[in-house]
């Protein structure tokens, strides 16, 4: 009874050694090109634009200051399957035609339409070029936490606040130099609900969906 008692506690430290050997941690910071397309603004402006509901046309500016930019942290549970944290300031602004039909002087989230979530990654490694190429896609839930940037007559809005659930994807390939460091590029994009109060009592709301084309550096350990 001993030696069986032994022989599953070394089976057991054997197994978790060896989950421990496959495990792996990756951070990832990346940058790109993002935009956005077109989405329903709507609500209420006390002493300025008044109730309002709109189709805004979004800019992305992505490498205005400040500039479009990403990291991650993913946990490696095994070589194929990975869990993580990503935090991407996507922003848009509304053009110049949005804002004189309505109403407001500013309307943009620029100092980050924040997007906050936890994923689930997948990965194909010793794929393509003998296994240097690694193809991978995910994704994730979260928050959207914008800077609300709104002005008007009715007053100005300039904060950060959390607006609602948010949503990613993507699907990319990284390039491995070596065990530690690797480059990689991906389409990503994002789902935001956006419910922003605002400082006169009003509120705005719409929802956003972004796409980036990213490039990026990752470091594994």
């Amino acid at each position: 009874m001993r030696h069986s008692f032994m022989c599953s506690i070394a089976a057991l430290g054997v197994a978790v050694c060896a989950t421990a050997a496959q495990a792996e941690s990756e951070l990832s910071f990346y940058t790109g090109i993002q935009e956005a397309p077109h989405s329903r603004v709507e609500g209420n402006d006390p002493g300025g634009v008044g109730a309002f509901s709109f189709l805004s046309t979004w800019e992305g500016r992505s490498f205005e200051a400040p500039p479009h930019y990403g990291f991650r942290y993913t946990y490696w549970t095994s070589e194929t399957l990975g869990f993580g944290v990503d935090f991407n300031h996507t922003k848009v602004y509304a053009d110049d035609a949005t804002l004189a039909s309505s109403g407001f002087t500013n309307l943009e989230f620029t100092d980050g339409l924040n997007i906050l979530t936890a994923n689930v990654w997948r990965r194909w490694p010793d794929a393509w070029m003998n296994g240097q190429v690694t193809p991978y896609v995910g994704a994730g839930i979260g928050l959207a936490i914008p800077h609300v940037d709104v002005s008007s007559a009715g007053g100005t809005t300039f904060e950060y606040q959390i607006t609602g659930p948010a949503a990613m994807w993507a699907l990319g390939a990284k390039y491995e130099f070596n065990e530690r460091w690797g480059v990689f590029g991906e389409y990503k994009g994002t789902y935001s609900v956006n419910e922003a109060e605002l400082t006169n009592g009003g509120t705005l709301s719409t929802d956003i969906i972004t796409n980036a084309l990213n490039f990026g550096v990752s470091f594994s350990f």
